[in-house]
């Protein structure tokens, strides 16, 4: 397990400096100069020569190579840059207090889908055809169907047209209101995890219905064991793993999803700081928010790999 666990570790270094490399590149092949963007704003004039001395500053007119390296060296460092429009703020500084947000919408986000996904996955399997299934996987089938953010914005619609309430849009700090903060998060919360919902649900029904065709589960219930004990301890403990893969892949790809729910509910979180970056044409902060995003998923999927050994004494990684 050790070895292992030190092998994946060690290949977070070459995906994470793979995804650095592609963002660097995209980012200076896109149209759009930054320089020309500051000094263009409301429409001000400005001469070639303070273009030519704002680029030099900001050091984009430098090779694109000689640019990667010296941005990369800092990331070793720990130093993510400056922001460009920002007042030369520090880029660690602007996504150190967003990413809590984003991380809090992204847990709550998939706790809501598993509350929900598992119990109707595992009622859905154990009575196959039956009314509840049917229901079971008309809502996955919406749930697979419809996008996040077309979700997040018929949340907005329904409660707002239908019931004449508008959510709380916003957010209050955890610490300081932790009630106003869940009434906050929980509706783009359920929209970012509708999908989740949905599509661990169908896995869940799936892999149940594989385990209670079982020997063990019919020796388990000839034994005189509860049924809640049968498929509890014996059925759901087995389907456990094709369960924690797709929650673990679903986890990652929630970072994606909050861009948009973040910017519906007005959560000030990496996703809403991404979009106003990629308007700004502020290279160093989309970069650093694109690089914390890949290692996070690349760190999720490292524990779903070591949670297995845990889960299922069967697999070994020697």
């Amino acid at each position: 397990m050790r070895q292992y666990a030190v092998k994946r570790i060690a290949l977070i270094i070459p995906t994470v400096l793979l995804v650095s490399i592609i963002v660097f590149t995209v980012m200076r092949l896109l149209p759009g100069d930054p320089a020309l963007v500051i000094l263009s704003e409301g429409d001000a004039a400005f001469t070639q020569e303070e273009l030519q001395d704002l680029r030099r500053q900001l050091g984009t007119d430098r090779p694109i190579v000689v640019q990667y390296v010296d941005w990369i060296g800092g990331l070793v460092r720990g130093d993510l840059g400056t922001s460009i429009w920002r007042s030369g703020q520090p880029v660690s500084k602007l996504v150190g207090d967003r990413i809590f947000r984003t991380l809090e919408l992204a847990v709550l986000a998939i706790l809501i889908a598993i509350a929900f996904a598992v119990p109707l996955g595992v009622v859905s399997a154990i009575k196959p055809d039956s009314a509840v299934d049917y229901l079971s996987r008309v809502v996955t089938l919406v749930g697979i169907s419809i996008p996040t953010f077309f979700a997040g914005l018929l949340v907005v619609l329904l409660l707002s047209r239908g019931f004449s309430w508008l959510p709380p849009l916003g957010y209050a700090d955890l610490w300081d209101d932790p009630w106003k903060n869940l009434q906050q998060m929980f509706l783009p919360a359920l929209a970012l995890g509708f999908y989740d919902m949905a599509f661990i649900a169908r896995v869940t029904r799936s892999s149940m219905m594989e385990i209670i065709r079982e020997d063990y589960m019919r020796t388990a219930r000839a034994k005189g064991l509860a049924e809640r004990i049968v498929l509890v301890r014996h059925g759901l403990k087995n389907a456990v793993l094709p369960i924690l893969t797709i929650s673990g892949w679903q986890f990652g790809r929630l970072f994606g999803g909050t861009v948009i729910i973040e910017s519906i509910f007005k959560v000030p979180g990496i996703g809403t700081l991404l979009i106003e970056t990629v308007f700004q044409r502020d290279f160093p902060t989309i970069q650093a928010i694109i690089i914390v995003i890949a290692v996070s998923i690349v760190i999720i999927n490292l524990l779903v790999d070591l949670l297995y050994g845990l889960l299922d004494p069967r697999i070994r990684y020697a």
